[in-house]
């Protein structure tokens, strides 16, 4: 693939413009980032395990009717995505206490939620991201009430997929942050799931020994963050026999 035009850099992800018209190349680094990037950091690997780990479970999703920006994986590591209005919200789906939830409201990391609860944050490195409600989100225009409805749907029934899809292979899915796009075809406008879906927003932990497998590992100092991200793959049968190879990114144009 010739290459292309950069449209946006993010923390984890490059965005180039795209083969036709209304697609992109989404590129995967190598970057960690953690605490709003006040720490920083490279783990060797990890946008190619990233992007064979995305590419599987936005399929699996596919293929029971979530609908989502994902054509295909190009090569180890760029996917073909459709060009998306990424709506300015993280949603976050929260299973068992952990992180921000156990710092905020004083609940033991690994405490089992009642239910699972869903919250919002404004898409702002520059504020922090902020926690938001629905009352902040329509009344600001972020989201309009009948695409929230169906970002709230469609967040329950993609955390109620992973939970089992997740517990079939020995892991435990504490929570994971999901971010949506308005995909426009012709006089249409649909929610879809955009970005990705990965040990980097994700924690996941081992259902037995509750090791974290995921970017905390990063974030706490707690080393082996390369090798938690290639076990995910591993028991998710997607591990490349070889092991992961690094395969030099696209150059943007000028």
């Amino acid at each position: 693939m010739a290459r292309r035009r950069r449209i946006y850099e993010g923390k984890a992800k490059v965005l180039f413009e795209g083969p036709e018209p209304g697609t992109l190349v989404q590129y995967f680094k190598d970057d960690a980032t953690a605490f709003n990037n006040k720490k920083t950091g490279v783990i060797t690997g990890k946008g190619v395990l990233n992007n064979r780990i995305s590419e599987y479970l936005m399929t699996r999703l596919a293929e029971i009717g979530v609908p989502t920006h994902f054509v295909r994986r190009l090569n180890m590591r760029e996917q073909l995505v459709r060009e998306v209005e990424i709506v300015p919200i993280e949603v976050v789906v929260r299973n068992v206490a952990a992180g921000s939830l156990s710092t905020r409201l004083g609940i033991p990391e690994g405490t089992p939620l009642p239910r699972s609860i869903v919250e919002y944050y404004l898409k702002s490195d520059e504020l922090g991201d902020p926690l938001i409600s629905e009352e902040h989100i329509t009344a600001f225009g972020w989201a309009a009430p009948q695409d929230l409805d169906d970002i709230l749907q469609l967040a329950l029934r993609i955390n109620d997929f992973l939970c089992g899809l997740f517990l079939g292979v020995g892991i435990r899915l504490v929570d994971f942050k999901l971010e949506f796009g308005r995909l426009y075809e012709n006089d249409d406008m649909r929610i879809v799931l955009a970005d990705e879906i990965t040990p980097d927003n994700c924690r996941l932990w081992d259902i037995e020994t509750n090791e974290k497998m995921d970017k905390d590992r990063f974030r706490r100092d707690l080393g082996k963050v390369a090798e938690a991200y290639q076990e995910v793959a591993r028991r998710l049968g997607i591990l490349p026999e070889s092991g992961p190879r690094d395969m030099p990114g696209p150059k943007a144009m000028q």
